[in-house]
């Protein structure tokens, strides 16, 4: 089975729309360092708050950039069957190589809904495109089981890959036992890729990567040395890139005027963030999303500069590609300016 680091791209925006040259060159980044494809619109790319005509734009691009490169997939998902199966026919004609289905959140099907209701009906209407089930219970509150997938994988061939980012070891092995050696599974969660290609239960082919928008050369050569069995060298390597899989959600402790309060900065608040810093286009989060706390940015910074100082090979590609200086724009204070809150 072939190893797959797919990035999941984020969404560059220019003041309030959607910032097309920076589409582009995020791309091209990508490209240039080898990863295996391009995830347009999933949630790294602030699905929830596109319009659907900034979805099919930001889908376009990403697919005309992909054309004769690497695959390109199109984040398609929704809670209503009737805008995944038209997001799946734009993505079609853009050119993509599959579609990922998020779990229908808010309204909370059951795993035989989702499967009845929802998948098997994309993967009938389009039986020549790619359909990933994406499978994270901590964001929609819905979940399709592994006994589900495993139905809609005998019943539609197209339906041969899942994005797992449930975090359960336990519900992966049973993904595996149910779907058979064939099937793919990749990771929805960096830090968990290393475990889940490693353990023969689990034998997942890849990840879908949120780190890689910043390192994607990294990303691709963990995966690859791990599909290698070069697993020295693949510790060694997860092991300069764990602090940066501290981006994916932002933990801290706010001072308030009624006691101290917990402030989680998820995904993609954490990674554009310091894109933004280290100057390459990405643009704010839309609203609700908005920054991070003084705190939460002094986390971001000491992860780069840890990064930066134990493992300068890993953020080069980014240096040179964008041509900037990161640890003159880690270290000085205008770079910071504007994103993040003053006060709570």
């Amino acid at each position: 089975m072939d190893s797959m680091c797919y990035t999941a791209m984020v969404t560059p925006f220019l003041g309030d729309a959607v910032d097309e040259k920076g589409l582009s060159r995020l791309a091209d980044f990508q490209i240039q360092n080898g990863i295996d494809g391009l995830l347009a619109v999933g949630t790294t790319g602030e699905s929830p708050t596109l319009t659907w005509q900034e979805h099919h734009q930001v889908v376009q691009v990403y697919a005309q950039q992909a054309k004769g490169k690497c695959r390109c997939i199109a984040g398609a998902g929704s809670n209503n069957t009737k805008e995944a199966l038209a997001a799946t026919g734009h993505a079609v004609e853009a050119g993509v190589d599959g579609v990922l289905l998020v779990d229908p959140y808010y309204n909370g099907p059951s795993s035989m809904e989702i499967r009845k209701e929802y998948i098997a009906p994309v993967a009938a209407a389009f039986p020549d495109m790619t359909i990933i089930p994406y499978i994270i219970p901590g964001r929609t509150g819905a979940q399709l089981l592994p006994e589900d997938l495993a139905l809609l994988a005998k019943s539609y061939p197209n339906v041969n890959v899942v994005k797992e980012a449930t975090g359960n070891l336990d519900n992966m092995r049973r993904t595996r036992a149910c779907c058979g050696p064939d099937f793919t599974i990749l990771s929805g969660d960096d830090g968990l890729t290393d475990q889940m290609m490693t353990d023969p239960d689990i034998a997942a082919a890849g990840v879908i990567s949120v780190v890689s928008n910043i390192a994607p050369k990294a990303m691709k050569d963990l995966v690859q040395l791990l599909a290698d069995k070069k697993l020295d060298q693949a510790r060694q390597l997860a092991e300069a890139l764990k602090p940066l899989f501290g981006l994916v959600t932002v933990v801290t402790h706010e001072k308030t005027p009624y006691g101290e309060a917990v402030c989680r900065a998820r995904n993609p608040l954490a990674i554009k963030t310091l894109m933004q810093l280290l100057g390459v286009p990405a643009g704010p989060c839309r609203a609700p999303l908005g920054k991070m706390s003084r705190a939460g940015l002094d986390v971001v910074i000491g992860i780069t500069k840890t990064v930066q100082a134990n493992s300068p090979e890993i953020l080069a590609p980014l240096a040179d590609y964008f041509n900037v200086d990161i640890d003159a724009r880690l270290n000085d204070q205008r770079f910071q300016e504007g994103l993040y809150y003053t006060d709570y």
